[in-house]
């Protein structure tokens, strides 16, 4: 057979080197909907353990509202449960047009069209719309289903230090005569919790002639005063030229992306977008479902202003207690740990705390960077949030890394 003894080892023996490694990443199997409140199974086999969810990107706690799994209802029973279909052929229903045009008006773009997830939109836009004439020029901490997207297109790719606008400025001279030159950033960074700094980037874009792409699924929903994104927050709606984002995070948590931004670009990508004409549609069941998420959202901005607060506090107690995180102001926040061993320890003994809450580290994050990801939500009440909070204290005092500045953590624990 094709599959010898020879390459099964072969198999064997890099598992076990990661395992060895401490950086093995384990599944959990959760045996309720998504909640700040979750039933879940670790290891596999065990008692089922309710502890509270630090780690989804349930932002605005909408994944499981009464109201959303009616639409949701309402839409199997009226459109069914899949279509069978890519859009251009029969895949197209009145509700997907729908949609589009919600997602338009809401993100203050000319057009949308929708991908079956962000990572299918960001791997057929590029491709779309470049060529070998021309530059793709991204920070270099952009998600990695832009780098994939990046890879499928000819056009020529270069890179500039993380939100470092001398830099950008620098290569948008360097590559002046291309044809079209594209810059490309996360709205807000998925590792790191950062947001881009799309003033000054749209303002060096206005400079050079250079179009804007902006992934902005960490934000959609809550980033900005009523949620647009890191384009409002920043003063720019309109002067973003793409933006791609998903369904299956603050926006109702099940699945879909979509691209949206100027009319042509969308028209390219409905016409080119390899993901969009070879893949099936967003299933009827979501696309309802997404839709009364945008009546949520347009009714009030209650679950944008609950999540503001909630990460202010998570903020300010992880502080206070002595971890180290990353600054910022979105409701991504990690807790530094540097060492993949002891995320993977800080991790299973907040698990035993009652607090569910992952370690990161190579390849998710660079070689060094370990960390815990910690995710709030609107979903969260302030008596999870204090008891996760007390956890955290309790093992961080266990591993002997309050106040440790990152030097004194390395020297205890290395990379």
């Amino acid at each position: 057979m094709s599959y010898s003894e020879t390459i099964k080892t072969h198999y064997q023996n890099q598992l076990k080197d990661i395992r060895d490694a401490g950086i093995y990443k384990e599944e959990r199997f959760i045996h309720s909907s998504q909640a700040a409140d979750i039933e879940v199974e670790f290891p596999t086999g065990s008692q089922l353990k309710k502890v509270i969810n630090m780690c989804a990107n349930n932002y605005l706690g909408l994944s499981s509202h009464p109201d959303v799994i009616k639409a949701a209802h309402e839409g199997l029973d009226t459109r069914g449960y899949g279509m069978s279909s890519v859009r251009f052929i029969c895949g197209t229903q009145d509700i997907h047009r729908e949609l589009e045009m919600r997602v338009t008006e809401f993100l203050g773009t000319e057009d949308t069209i929708l991908f079956p997830s962000c990572m299918d939109a960001n791997a057929g836009v590029f491709e779309a719309l470049l060529t070998s004439e021309d530059i793709m020029i991204s920070d270099r901490l952009v998600h990695a289903s832009i780098i994939d997207g990046m890879r499928l297109c000819s056009a020529e790719h270069d890179t500039f230090k993380h939100s470092d606008m001398e830099h950008l400025e620098q290569k948008l001279q360097l590559h002046q005569n291309k044809r079209i030159k594209l810059v490309i950033t996360d709205g807000v960074f998925s590792m790191d919790g950062d947001l881009a700094k799309l003033d000054e980037i749209a303002a060096l874009c206005d400079r050079y002639d250079a179009l804007l792409f902006v992934d902005d699924s960490h934000a959609s929903g809550f980033i900005g005063k009523t949620g647009r994104g890191t384009h409002e927050h920043c003063g720019v709606m309109g002067k973003v030229d793409i933006i791609t984002t998903t369904f299956g995070k603050a926006l109702g948590g099940a699945s879909g992306g979509c691209v949206s931004g100027r009319k042509e670009i969308v028209e390219m990508c409905r016409q080119k977008a390899r993901p969009y004409l070879f893949s099936n549609t967003i299933s009827p069941v979501v696309v309802a479902g997404v839709l009364e998420v945008f009546n949520i959202l347009q009714g009030s901005t209650e679950r944008r202003d609950k999540l503001e607060k909630n990460t202010l506090f998570w903020r300010k107690g992880l502080t206070d207690a002595g971890f180290i995180i990353k600054s910022g102001e979105s409701p991504i926040v990690p807790v530094m740990l540097f060492n993949a061993a002891l995320a993977q320890a800080v991790s299973k003994d907040l698990y035993n705390e009652g607090i569910y809450a992952i370690g990161f580290f190579f390849p998710v994050v660079p070689n060094g960077q370990a960390r815990i990801r910690t995710q709030i939500s609107a979903g969260h009440e302030m008596e999870h949030l204090e008891k996760a909070l007390e956890a955290f204290i309790r093992v961080g005092k266990k591993h002997k890394i309050l106040g440790l500045s990152k030097q004194d953590i390395i020297a205890r624990y290395g990379l």
